[in-house]
C-alpha cells in the first residue's frame, strides 16, 4: 500500500519483491475464495488485489472482477496478468452500488481507518450484496510485534506511529460492520502458523519495514538481528525453519 494519512510510513509495496517473498500468500486464500463462492457473471470488487494472483482465480470462475490496490506497482503487475485493475486507496473507494460482492484477502490489516474502509465497501455494494474477507486478526503476529517492539525500545526508540497493522477482535469488527449497515453472517479468528520460505529475515524486510522507517542502516540491521534472536526461541525449529504466528480473521457479511 502507498503511504496515506491512514497508513503507517514505509509500507510501500513492490510487485517483484512480493512475488519473491510472499508467493505463499495467495495459496492461503483457498478457503476465503470458497466462502465467497463467486458465480459466473457476478460483478466483484477485489479490494487490495496486490499482483492479481488471487483475483485471477475469481476471473477463472466466470466473475467480472475489478481489482483495486493503493500500489501502482501492484496494479501494473495485476494488469500484466490480464486483470482489470485500478489504483485506488481503500479508504476512499469511489464506487456507488455497483458490485454483487466485495472480496479482500490479506489486505485490510494494512488499512488503519477501518470504518472509512467499510463505509466505502458498503456503498460499493448493490442492496443485498455480500462482503467476504480474510486478514490479520487479534493475536496475529503477537510474537513478531513484541520482539520488534522490544528491540526498538532497548535502543530508546518508541514504537508509536511505527506499528503498521490493524488486528481487530471479532467483537470489535462485528460492531464496526453493524455500524455501517452490514449484517454479519459469519466471523471467526483462525490460528494459522505459516512456514516462511524466505525465512524470518526476508519476511521482516518485506513486511515489517514500517517499524524500521527512518533508521540508519546500522541501527536497522541491529534491530533486525535482535528481533531474530528474540524470535528464534519460539518461531524457529531445530532445522532452522521459520514459522510466522499468523491469526486470521475471516468474515462474511451482507449489505
Amino acid at each position: 500500500m502507498t503511504n496515506t494519512p491512514q497508513n503507517a510510513p514505509g509500507q510501500e509495496q513492490n510487485a517483484s519483491d512480493y512475488a519473491h517473498h510472499a508467493s505463499f500468500m495467495p495459496k492461503l486464500g483457498n478457503d476465503v475464495v470458497a466462502l465467497l463462492a463467486p458465480q459466473p457473471g457476478e460483478r466483484i470488487l477485489d479490494l487490495g488485489c496486490s499482483d492479481g494472483s488471487l483475483t485471477e482465480r475469481l476471473v477463472q470462475q466466470g466473475a467480472d472482477v475489478l481489482g483495486v490496490d493503493a500500489s501502482e506497482d501492484m496494479v501494473n503487475a495485476a494488469r500484466k496478468r490480464g486483470i482489470n485493475a485500478r489504483v485506488v486507496d481503500g479508504h476512499q473507494l469511489p464506487f456507488d452500488h455497483e458490485f454483487d460482492a466485495v472480496f479482500s484477502n490479506a489486505a485490510l490489516h494494512w488499512m488503519l481507518d477501518p470504518q472509512a474502509v467499510l463505509a466505502g465497501v458498503k456503498r460499493a455494494l448493490k442492496p443485498g450484496g455480500r462482503f467476504v474477507a480474510e486478514f490479520g486478526g487479534h493475536g496475529n503476529l503477537a510474537a513478531v510485534c513484541t520482539a520488534l517492539t522490544a528491540a526498538l525500545q532497548f535502543r530508546g526508540i518508541s514504537v508509536r506511529g511505527r506499528h503498521p497493522w490493524y488486528f481487530p477482535t471479532t467483537t470489535e469488527y462485528s460492531q464496526l460492520l453493524e455500524t455501517v449497515g452490514f449484517k454479519v453472517e459469519s466471523i471467526e479468528l483462525i490460528p494459522r502458523p505459516t512456514q516462511l520460505p524466505m525465512g524470518m529475515m526476508g519476511w521482516l524486510e518485506k513486511f515489517a519495514s514500517p517499524f524500521l522507517h527512518g533508521l540508519d542502516e546500522d541501527l536497522r540491521e541491529a534491530v533486525l538481528e535482535n528481533t531474530l534472536t528474540l524470535l528464534g526461541h519460539s518461531l524457529r525449529d531445530e532445522h532452522g525453519n521459520w514459522t510466522a504466528d499468523y491469526v486470521r480473521l475471516r468474515v462474511a457479511a451482507r449489505a
